[in-house]
């Protein structure tokens, strides 16, 4: 790997950290576009009260220098207003309160509660929460901003929209019936990500059903990355193939429990010869694909066409009319804990969804354009985008 970050933080601790290490020294950051990430991830319709407590803003203490990074790692920090008030509860050091406060004994049906609990013997599931929560997710998409800005420099674009919740779906498709470069202005136009506005009543009224109900919603994330040419990633080995590393990041992203390239799912249905991408010469006499079916990559590499890749969100874990368990303090049945959580979260899951793919890509750019300086990887991008083009046209 090029880049490598790690993250560390409780969800009601006193806050979020990440060092992210790798980034060639000279790349200018826009501190401001890094915040403006942090409040996509908060929004979007059906988030609960946590939400209106946090302002996320991103503090970088390290590898950074008058806004331009150092090649050296960087180290940046989110402040978690709610800690104050969990600040005895959560404290890394003194004296538990008495008597204990908050302790969570009823694991939580399809939360880390009960297999983190059993992991390491907690008989606080606090202690697996707290960390398995999608507040981290905060401290990543710090991260992929940071990679989304290096892939900038290159051209490269990473966007994302919302294909569904629940079982309701956006019927347009992308490039069909919306074209790539208008998926950016479409899916902010609104705060579920979509890119069909007469969707967007239907699934709000689901979203209040289920609050209504008590109940949680998932739903289907795409994203997409525009600019990327042919040759990133590898075709020779298992752990280099790019496909393989989409997702990895993906299924790393809490509540994501399934992840496609193209419509791969749809494709497993169909014959060869109404999936795969027929080859043809561009009127520049390069060599293109006719279509997209494969989402922009074939045999874990890109193909020179945009990048398309989706992901599946399960609904939350955490309802207001909890599911039955067994409370572990007593070993007797009993309905499920209860922690403040949201109804539906799938457009956070796409920003999230974003900055894993754009670090992902980062990570593969500096493979192939390995240099000390963002000077150094303009100059070995530039070489190889005129040597396969030569290439292309030569073919």
């Amino acid at each position: 790997m090029a880049l490598r970050f790690l993250t560390s933080g409780e969800s009601h601790g006193p806050g979020l950290s990440a060092i992210l290490d790798g980034v060639p020294a000279g790349l200018e950051l826009d501190l401001a576009a890094v915040d403006a990430e942090l409040r996509r991830r908060q929004g979007g319709y059906g988030r609960g009260g946590r939400m209106t407590i946090e302002k996320d803003r991103a503090q970088f203490t390290a590898g950074v220098r008058h806004g331009r990074t150092l090649g050296s790692p960087i180290a940046v920090q989110i402040a978690n207003l709610d800690h104050r008030n969990w600040e005895s509860i959560m404290a890394p050091f003194g004296t538990p309160p008495e008597p204990p406060q908050r302790v969570v004994t009823a694991p939580r049906p399809g939360h880390a509660d009960l297999a983190g609990g059993a992991k390491h013997r907690f008989m606080d599931l606090r202690n697996v929460l707290e960390r398995a929560s999608a507040r981290e997710t905060a401290a990543r998409v710090a991260v992929g901003s940071v990679a989304r800005q290096l892939l900038g420099v290159f051209g490269v674009d990473v966007v994302g929209h919302t294909r569904s919740i629940g079982a309701l779906q956006v019927s347009l498709r992308v490039p069909e019936d919306v074209a790539y470069d208008e998926v950016r202005a479409r899916s902010a136009a609104n705060d579920l990500a979509l890119l069909d506005a007469q969707a967007y009543e239907p699934m709000v009224a689901e979203i209040e059903s289920a609050r209504r109900d008590g109940d949680t919603l998932g739903g289907v994330v795409e994203v997409i990355a525009l600019g990327l040419p042919a040759g990133i990633g590898s075709h020779v080995h298992w752990d280099r193939k790019l496909d393989a590393r989409l997702g990895h990041a993906l299924l790393s992203i809490p509540a994501v429990k399934g992840c496609e390239i193209g419509e791969a799912f749809a494709h497993a249905t169909r014959r060869g010869s109404q999936v795969h991408d027929e080859v043809s010469r561009d009127p520049g006499g390069r060599l293109r694909r006719r279509s997209n079916r494969a989402g922009g990559l074939e045999g874990g590499v890109t193909n020179g066409e945009p990048l398309v890749v989706r992901a599946a969100m399960k609904p939350l874990s955490t309802l207001m009319k909890p599911l039955e368990t067994v409370d572990l303090r007593s070993g007797e049945a009993s309905r499920a804990a209860v922690e403040r959580s949201d109804v539906c979260a799938v457009p956070a899951c796409g920003v999230v969804a974003e900055a894993m793919v754009a670090f992902v890509l980062a990570d593969a750019w500096l493979e192939k354009f390995a240099g000390d300086s963002i000077e150094d990887v303009i100059a070995s991008w530039q070489r190889y985008m005129q040597e396969v083009e030569r290439w292309s046209r030569s073919s």
